[in-house]
């Protein structure tokens, strides 16, 4: 007798195939079977022609802290994911030092945007190094599969204390940077993690660790992990770190490189296409780099209290420097400052987060009741209507509401013609959700759902099995997932139900229920009937339904070379 079958669905079994209609036993967490009018189950569940695929594996996640008081990871298991990849941009909270847990904190809450007081009231930390942060996550027990980069940033400050934001590394550092690396390695990290972007920024405006190496220590950990003869590597990109250079990484490593973060721009719409010619010739050559894009626009919704969106350029230090309230809307009053924004703008665009694209940029919600009527509104209208430059615009009209307006920013990936090519491109991966960051700006976990909707059934960019394969059994080979990603026997049982007529992500709404009442934005799933994580049911088509106590997921230690 099998513990579930689930009968008579569309089986697309995340390997690209053309779907089958029957049925799948699961027992003791496995796929058992597939086939027409299977046996007698313990439960049975009733497709009747919904679509039935592995779980999404979402490759692009910052859970590494959320995780410690929330097994779940709220919104994920209930948007179709079955697996989450943590620690990318290597922003991790492991290794760290028990004096060095706020400083790593107060990194997290400027460069994933995430607030302090949350991170301070909910993280546990009853780990030191990465290999006893994986045994405490798999004591804990974990709700998705779950599997961890070490990350450069936190093994940089584990070395180099505070000196990691400010300083190259010297040999003797170095040296102890690769044992930690090959600790974590060994200990069963999914690859290693890094940051080169110009716009990771820390506490202050202060670079984040990373960004502080130099070629000799980045070869090294490069190499160090691929010494193990297994792992990804990971890094989101800067400008001083070339698709060339990867590519020589890469064969110095004998791995694979993903890099982030693949994104279209209107002010430098030839960019990205150059980027992706770039990782595509290496590829032709023999050496596995990868693209990591997104299938969601970037927005981001803001306060000039914490705009992220603004962090990338130099002009912006003096407000992350600003220590209180009254400090930062002093800088924000002053002309000088204003006009050396206002010319890096001009002179950076295309280059940068927010690239001056001002009619993309709205009015969300204001603080005062009299601007009501102003919510919807552009920045581009409002400045026109005021006769106003609108940097001069959103800085007065922000500063009258004591920096309490919201504003959302459209800022990348808003072409669905260019951005359908990045898709198209079967070699990209697809992911970027960014889940478990930047709470208060965005919500993607939902990404899967949405590429199955709206680039597959509504706009006809890829298939629903290509879409699924894209999803799942791509990047399961891709971070060396051991029997997980495709619907075959003896694989896990991690299983995600849905129609494909309707699946979509719901409109995000905003949330106090993170540790000390911090807000979040969060979605819910359109058109997700079950999702299974090794054959325990976590949602069905009213949401999250698992007890929070039984904890099915794997901390994922052990992977494909």
């Amino acid at each position: 007798m099998f513990d579930l079958v689930i009968k008579d669905a569309e089986i697309h079994d995340g390997a690209g195939s053309a779907p089958v209609r029957g049925d799948l036993g699961v027992t003791g967490g496995r796929i058992a079977a597939i086939g027409d009018k299977l046996g007698a189950a313990k439960e049975t569940v009733k497709a009747d022609g919904l679509a039935l695929a592995p779980g999404i594996i979402d490759g692009h996640t910052h859970y590494d802290a959320q995780i410690t008081w929330d097994p779940f990871v709220d919104p994920s298991p209930a948007l179709g994911v079955t697996t989450a990849v943590m620690g990318n941009c290597g922003f991790t909270i492991a290794p760290c030092k028990p004096a060095d847990r706020d400083l790593t904190m107060r990194h997290l809450t400027h460069v994933e945007g995430m607030s302090l007081d949350a991170l301070r009231a909910g993280v546990r930390w009853g780990f030191e190094s990465f290999p006893q942060y994986l045994d405490m996550l798999q004591q804990q027990g974990v709700g998705p599969n779950v599997a961890c980069f070490a990350g450069h940033s936190a093994i940089r400050t584990y070395v180099m204390g505070e000196e990691a934001t400010e300083r190259t590394a010297t040999d003797d550092e170095i040296a102890a940077m690769k044992a930690l690396v090959s600790e974590a390695m060994a200990a069963g990290a999914v690859g290693f993690a890094t940051s080169t972007a110009e716009a990771h920024n820390g506490e202050g405006g202060t670079p984040m660790p990373s960004r502080l190496a130099d070629d000799r220590e980045l070869r090294t950990l490069v190499r160090t992990m691929g010494e193990s003869g297994r792992g990804v590597y990971m890094l989101t990109k800067g400008s001083k770190t070339s698709i060339p250079y990867l590519e020589e990484l890469a064969v110095e490593a004998r791995r694979p490189v993903v890099i982030a973060a693949l994104f279209h721009s209107n002010t430098n719409p030839t960019a990205a296409f150059t980027t992706l010619d770039q990782i595509n010739a290496a590829r032709s050559r023999g050496h596995q780099l990868v693209a990591q894009t997104s299938c969601c626009p970037l927005s981001m919704d803001f306060t000039f209290k914490s705009p992220y969106l603004f962090e990338s350029m130099q002009s912006w230090k003096p407000a992350m420097a600003a220590h209180d309230g009254e400090a930062l809307k002093k800088v924000y009053r002053d002309r000088s400052w204003r006009d050396a924004v206002r010319k890096e703008l001009d002179a950076a665009r295309g280059r940068l987060v927010f690239n001056g694209e001002w009619d993309k940029l709205f009015v969300v919600e204001t603080a005062k009741a009299e601007n009501r009527p102003l919510e919807g509104a552009t920045l581009a209208e409002l400045a026109k209507k005021a006769n106003k430059d609108p940097l001069d615009c959103i800085l007065d009209f922000a500063l009258s509401e004591e920096l309490d307006t919201m504003f959302v920013a459209q800022l990348l990936h808003n072409d669905e013609k260019a951005v359908g090519r990045i898709l198209a491109d079967p070699q990209t991966h697809i992911s970027l959700s960014d889940a478990g960051a930047h709470l208060t700006f965005f919500c993607d976990a939902g990404f899967g759902l949405h590429l199955m909707g709206h680039w597959s059934r509504d706009l006809g960019v890829l298939d629903l099995p290509q879409a699924v394969h894209r999803l799942t059994g791509q990047p399961a080979k891709l971070f060396g997932l051991k029997n997980r990603g495709l619907l075959r026997e003896g694989y896990a049982a991690d299983l995600m139900l849905f129609d494909p007529r309707t699946v979509a992500r719901g409109p995000k709404r905003r949330a106090h229920d993170l540790p000390a009442g911090a807000a979040r934005l969060t979605a819910s799933a359109v058109g997700l009937h079950g999702v299974w994580i090794n054959g325990a049911q976590v949602a069905n088509d009213k949401g999250f339904c698992a007890d929070p106590k039984a904890r099915p997921g794997e901390v994922i230690r052990d992977f494909a070379a």
